[in-house]
């Protein structure tokens, strides 16, 4: 007996549509590592006509007023809040994600996103209005950008999508949104929710791989690209919309520092640190992968981060005391289990190092020691369930160490010392830093780096403001 696969289709101008060429994907089910759906494969003509409708609707969009797309928006926080069942399942099926935490971690969250974005809505205002020549008085615009081409990755599919519509929208923008090939189903669902509450057009959703996305950027309609991904997609992203000279939006990958003093309680630290780092399977951007301990509390504190590790579980969605599900896919658990297989010989494996059973993509809770600032698990992003620990002498090195990586998004400092705190978090050279904690984000605060994590921030007034443009309009007062 075989099980029906679902059939998600894009949602293109109000309507849901199969790729105009017929042509699918098939979607697998990390927790099980079998195909459940099937979504489309959208080539020029679906990208086109989703462009086409988005352009046809911004005009509209754009003029109606704060009020008026401030009320759009919280009624689909209040849909998404009446349909938090039906979005949980899709993203469990999507990724494997333990159902609880993704009810209580990411829906939550999600429309309170959303609920701030609707208030922000309407402080869309310039900064100034005056006479700065004689005569003459200058007004400050602010407006929507136009079109936004928005690519979604497979590691927080709603949430990350939430992070670019909802600003995109408040602002007056239309979008065309791709989720990542691997996770389309929670996205098509809310296409169905707020394709009910938008003008049609206003919010266009198309399906399918890398070349989709790539098609989404080159085109010529849309005025700006965001995409929340891997910094070689940033970089081909980039180099793309620089042909036409498009504002581009990235978030990229990170290699977070989790710099441990001696003065730290080890107990409290290890406790907050191993969730962290292996919340989601170590699939975030901002996650505590890459601890650097003072050497006076180094062993101390790697028996009790191995012991955490050891005591973390991984499952199935609706298995007890799960931390977290399976990697999202099987390149995802190539690539993790590639890094340990590839350590070098003074590295050494505290906890894990393997895979967990042979059904789905899951990988254990793992920390490496003995690491050097060179070695390629230091210097590169694992996201997996995966934290290195390092010794450092001093403040100096620790510092050093913490910045010498390419990425530059996410940080963390642990000491009761407030001066040494302070010190680190301006030398820091990461877009944000967490002071005797780790990951904790907030809808009012804004979330991005610098270096090779990408441009932009999402979230806060600032994340609301990359989503706009400034018009300066000066009139004669004579």
């Amino acid at each position: 007996m075989t099980t029906e696969l679902r059939r998600l289709r894009n949602y293109i101008n109000g309507e849901f549509r199969d790729a105009a060429d017929g042509r699918t994907i098939e979607v697998v089910n990390p927790a099980t590592g079998e195909v459940y759906a099937t979504s489309p494969l959208s080539g020029q003509a679906d990208v086109d006509a989703a462009m086409e409708a988005a352009a046809a609707a911004f005009p509209a969009w754009r003029d109606s007023t704060p009020s008026e797309r401030q009320k759009v928006l919280l009624k689909i926080a209040d849909a998404f809040e009446e349909r938090a069942e039906d979005l949980i399942a899709a993203e469990v099926l999507n990724t494997g994600k333990p159902t609880a935490l993704v009810g209580s971690e990411e829906v939550p969250p999600m429309v309170d996103q959303i609920r701030f974005f609707a208030g922000a809505a309407r402080l869309l205002e310039g900064r100034s209005a005056g006479e700065y020549m004689e005569g003459m008085t200058s007004i400050v615009r602010r407006e929507p950008v136009g079109v936004c081409a928005q690519v979604a990755p497979w590691n927080y599919p709603m949430m990350m999508a939430v992070w670019k519509f909802a600003p995109a929208l408040a602002a007056g923008n239309t979008v065309v949104l791709k989720p990542s090939d691997t996770t389309p189903a929670s996205t098509v669902l809310m296409a169905e929710i707020i394709g009910q509450i938008v003008p049609k057009g206003v919010f266009n959703v198309i399906c399918g791989d890398r070349e989709t996305g790539r098609a989404m950027v080159e085109h010529p309609t849309p005025a700006m690209a965001s995409i929340t991904g891997s910094v070689r997609a940033g970089m081909q992203v980039a180099e793309s919309a620089a042909k036409d000279v498009k504002r581009v939006h990235l978030e990229l990958g990170g290699k977070a520092p989790v710099v441990v003093f001696e003065d730290t309680d080890i107990e409290a630290a290890v406790g907050d640190i191993s969730v962290a780092g292996f919340f989601n399977a170590g699939q975030d951007c901002t996650a505590a992968t890459r601890v650097l301990v003072h050497e006076s509390i180094h062993d101390e504190f790697v028996a009790a981060l191995a012991k955490a590790a050891a005591e973390t579980k991984t499952g199935q969605p609706d298995d007890e005391d799960v931390l977290y599900g399976p990697l999202n896919n099987a390149n995802q658990l190539k690539q993790v289990s590639g890094f340990i297989e590839r350590l070098p010989a003074h590295a050494k494996v505290e906890a894990g190092g393997h895979r967990v059973g042979d059904k789905g993509y899951f990988y254990a809770p793992t920390v490496v020691s003995g690491l050097k600032q060179d070695d390629e698990i230091v210097q590169n992003e694992v996201f997996g369930p995966v934290i290195t620990v390092q010794s450092f002498t001093d403040e100096a090195q620790a510092l050093s160490y913490a910045n010498d990586v390419e990425y530059a998004l996410a940080s963390s400092v642990w000491t009761k010392d407030h001066a040494r705190a302070m010190r680190m978090s301006k030398a820091l050279d990461f877009g944000c830093v967490w002071i005797n904690t780790h990951i904790p984000l907030v809808a009012e605060m804004p979330h991005g780096g610098y270096k090779k994590s990408g441009y932009g921030k999402d979230l806060s007034a600032y994340g609301f403001e990359d989503y706009t443009r400034i018009k300066h309009v000066m009139t004669s007062l004579g």
